[in-house]
C-alpha cells in the first residue's frame, strides 16, 4: 500500500451522540471484520462501557476502503475515550491523527463535551469533518444544529447521517479520503514513534499502541523509551483489526502495535516517545506528562477478611489502568483499606464499579476529596490529599484550592436554577454564549471540592436532565478553608474529618452532627457528638443512654434505698463512658455525602 493512501483519523463526540454506532457502520461498510464478529458497539469491549454508553478504554482498528477513484486506502481509526477525565489520553490520540470526525446528535445539538473536544482538535490543527448524526429521530432538527455549527466556525460541507440506518456512511468515507491529508513520509530518518495507548496482556506482557512519525520499527530492533531511558528488544509488530495481525515492519505514517517483553505497564506510558537504540532521534514529542490524580478517597472492604482480595484486585486492575494510584491506610473504625487517587469523578466511579463487578467485592468508600496547597507559618508549602493531614489553623498562613473551568449547556428556562446552584457552590461567572435561540453555553470557575460529590446529580435535577456538564482544570486559587474535626465521646475520628469553606462551616457542622446522631446506635451511656474547628466546638448533639429501671425490684422502705441504687447506676455509667467503645456503623462515613443535600 502506498503511504500517500494512508489516512489517520479519530471520532470525537459528546456522550451518547452515536460515536460507537458510527464506528460499527464504518467497520460494516468497509468489510473490515467478518459479519460473525460484528455486534453493537464492537469497539467497546467492557460491559460497563455498553451500560453507560461511553468509551472508557480507547480501541484502535485498521480499515481498508476502495474509494470512488478506484484507489485502495488504509484508514486507521484511532478511537478516543469519551469523557473529560481522560482528556490527556484524548489529546495524545488526536496528536497521532491528521483529521477527525466531529459527531453531533441531530436532536440534542451541540453539547459541553462537543465544544471541549472541538477545541482540543483545533489546538492540534486537525482537519475537522462535522457530521450531524441521528437524522432519523422524530425530534431531529438538522437545520438548528447547522446554525449552532456555523456559530462555531463551520460554514459548509456538513454531512447528514444516520449511523443506525447506515445513511451518509459512503459520504463520510469519501470525505475522510478527500479532506484528511496523508501522513508525512520520513522512512529515511531515525525512528520516532508516539505511544498513544497501552494495555497488559497476561501472556505477552505490555502491548503498546503506536503511531510512527519518522523511520521504521522492525522485529528484532533494539528500542529506547525516551522518558525513562529503558531499553527493550522488539519481539513483534503489526496492525490491529480487533485482533493483532503481525507484520514485518511499521513505516512512517502507519499505526499499529508492538510487543517487546515489557513486564511493567508503567514503562510504556501514554504520550511517551519510542526511538531506536543505535540511531536515536534528537528530541522526544512535546507535551508528555505523567497522569496525576486529582480526586482522592478511601476504599475499604466491607468485611475485614477480604482485605487481601481487595489488595490483589487493585494490583490486577492497575495493570490495565496505571492512571490511578493507591496506598495502604488504616482507619480506627473501618479497619485496613487503601487511600486511592483518580483522574476525576467518573474515573473514581468506574474503578469502584470494576472492583465490585470483576472481583466480586463489597466495598465501603469515604467521601471524595481533592489536593489542597497549604503554606505553613514555617514557610513550607505542602500538598494535602487527606483531611487527616491538614495542619491546625494556628500553623496555616495560606490555603489554595484547585478549581475547574466548567462548561454547562442548558435551555434558557433553567438559567435561574443553574445560577442559584452555582452560587451555592461558590462559582465565579466567566462567560455566556447563545448557541441558538433557546440553548446557552455557560462558563464558570468553580472549586473542584464543591463539585466532587453530588454536583452532577444536582445539576441534572434542577434542569430536569437537560443540562450537560464538562470541565477542565483551571489551576489553584486562595480560599478560606477550615478543617472540621468530629469528636465522638471525646475522641477525634480522623476518617470523618472534612475540609470546608469557612462560610459553610457552621451550617455543615450542624447538619453533620444531627445526621450522626441518627446513625450511631444508642449505648448504655450518653454519647456526645461534637464538631470542632481546632479547639472550638461549633456544633453538638447528644445520644441519650439506654436506661434500665434499677428501682423496679424495690417494694417499699426508705427513699434513701432508691437514691443509693440510682447513684450506683450513675457511677457505673460514668465508668463505662470512660472506658467503653462506641460502635460506629459504616453508614456514618457516608453522612458527609448526605450533608451536601
Amino acid at each position: 500500500m502506498k503511504q500517500q493512501n494512508i489516512r489517520n483519523f479519530s471520532i470525537i463526540a459528546h456522550i451518547d451522540h452515536g460515536k460507537s454506532t458510527l464506528a460499527d457502520r464504518l467497520l460494516e461498510y468497509t468489510h473490515t471484520l467478518p459479519p460473525r464478529e460484528l455486534r453493537e458497539q464492537t469497539l467497546d469491549t467492557m460491559d460497563l462501557e455498553r451500560e453507560k454508553g461511553i468509551t472508557i478504554k480507547a480501541h484502535t482498528i485498521t480499515l481498508t476502503y476502495k474509494a470512488k477513484n478506484r484507489e485502495n486506502y488504509i484508514l486507521n481509526l484511532i478511537d478516543t475515550p469519551g469523557h473529560v477525565d481522560f482528556s490527556y489520553e484524548v489529546s495524545r490520540a488526536l496528536f497521532a491523527c491528521e483529521g477527525t470526525l466531529l459527531v453531533i446528535d441531530a436532536a440534542q445539538g451541540v453539547q459541553a463535551q462537543t465544544i471541549a473536544n472541538l477545541y482540543l482538535a483545533r489546538k492540534r490543527n486537525l482537519t475537522i469533518i462535522p457530521v450531524i448524526n441521528k437524522i432519523d429521530l422524530p425530534l431531529a432538527n438538522p437545520e438548528r444544529v447547522k446554525t449552532q455549527l456555523q456559530k462555531l466556525g463551520f460554514n459548509s460541507d456538513i454531512i447528514l447521517a444516520s449511523a443506525r440506518e447506515g445513511k451518509g456512511i459512503p459520504e463520510i468515507l469519501e470525505a475522510i479520503v478527500e479532506k484528511i491529508p496523508p501522513p508525512r513520509i520520513a522512512n529515511n530518518l531515525p525512528l520516532k514513534a508516539l505511544i498513544f495507548d497501552s494495555f497488559f496482556d497476561t501472556h505477552r506482557g505490555v502491548v503498546g499502541y503506536i503511531r510512527i512519525f519518522e523511520g521504521v520499527i522492525r522485529k528484532g530492533m533494539k528500542i529506547i523509551i525516551m522518558s525513562s531511558g529503558k531499553e527493550f528488544k522488539v519481539e513483534e509488530v503489526g496492525i490491529l483489526k480487533l485482533k493483532r495481525y503481525p507484520t514485518e515492519s511499521l513505516e512512517s505514517g502507519e499505526v499499529g502495535y508492538f510487543i517487546a517483553n515489557v513486564k511493567n505497564i508503567a514503562d510504556l506510558r501514554v504520550g511517551d516517545t519510542v526511538t531506536e537504540k543505535d540511531n536515536p532521534t534528537s528530541a522526544p514529542f512535546p507535551g508528555y506528562r505523567q497522569p496525576k490524580p486529582v480526586v482522592f478517597c478511601g476504599i475499604y472492604p466491607a468485611e475485614g477478611e477480604t482485605f487481601e482480595r481487595l489488595k490483589n484486585a487493585l494490583n490486577k486492575l492497575r495493570l490495565n489502568d496505571p492512571s490511578f494510584s493507591f496506598r495502604p491506610e488504616n482507619s480506627p473504625v473501618l479497619g485496613p483499606g487503601f487511600h486511592c487517587g483518580f483522574l476525576g469523578l467518573l474515573h473514581r466511579e468506574i474503578v469502584q464499579e470494576r472492583l465490585e463487578r470483576e472481583f466480586d467485592l463489597n466495598l465501603v468508600t469515604t467521601a471524595p476529596n481533592v489536593i489542597y496547597r497549604v503554606l505553613t507559618s514555617d514557610g513550607r508549602l505542602t500538598e494535602v490529599d487527606n483531611p487527616c493531614k491538614f495542619p491546625s489553623n494556628k500553623k496555616i498562613e495560606l490555603v489554595e484550592e484547585p478549581c475547574i473551568k466548567a462548561n454547562i449547556t442548558a435551555h434558557k428556562e433553567h438559567l435561574g436554577a443553574i445560577f442559584e446552584l452555582l452560587e451555592k457552590k461558590r462559582g465565579e461567572f466567566l462567560d455566556m454564549k447563545w448557541l441558538d435561540t433557546s440553548r446557552i453555553l455557560l462558563t464558570y470557575r468553580v472549586p473542584l471540592g464543591e463539585v466532587a460529590t453530588k454536583f452532577y446529580d444536582e445539576l441534572k435535577s434542577v434542569t430536569r436532565g437537560y443540562a450537560t456538564f464538562d470541565y477542565e482544570h483551571a489551576g489553584y486559587k486562595k480560599a478560606e478553608l477550615v478543617k472540621l474535626n468530629v469528636l465522638v465521646n471525646g475522641k477525634i475520628l480522623d476518617a470523618l474529618s472534612v475540609i470546608v469553606h469557612r462560610q459553610k462551616a457552621y451550617s455543615k457542622a450542624r447538619v453533620l452532627a444531627k445526621k450522626l446522631k441518627e446513625l450511631i446506635p444508642r449505648h448504655q451511656f450518653a454519647i456526645p457528638i461534637q464538631v470542632a474547628i481546632g479547639s472550638k466546638i461549633i456544633a453538638r448533639e447528644t445520644i441519650p443512654a439506654l436506661r434500665k429501671d434499677v428501682t423496679a425490684p424495690l417494694y417499699g422502705g426508705d427513699v434513701t434505698r432508691k437514691r443509693k441504687l440510682l447513684e450506683r447506676q450513675k457511677e457505673g455509667k460514668k465508668r463505662m463512658k470512660k472506658f467503653g467503645n462506641v460502635d460506629i456503623p459504616q453508614e456514618a462515613f457516608m453522612a458527609i455525602l448526605e450533608t451536601e443535600k
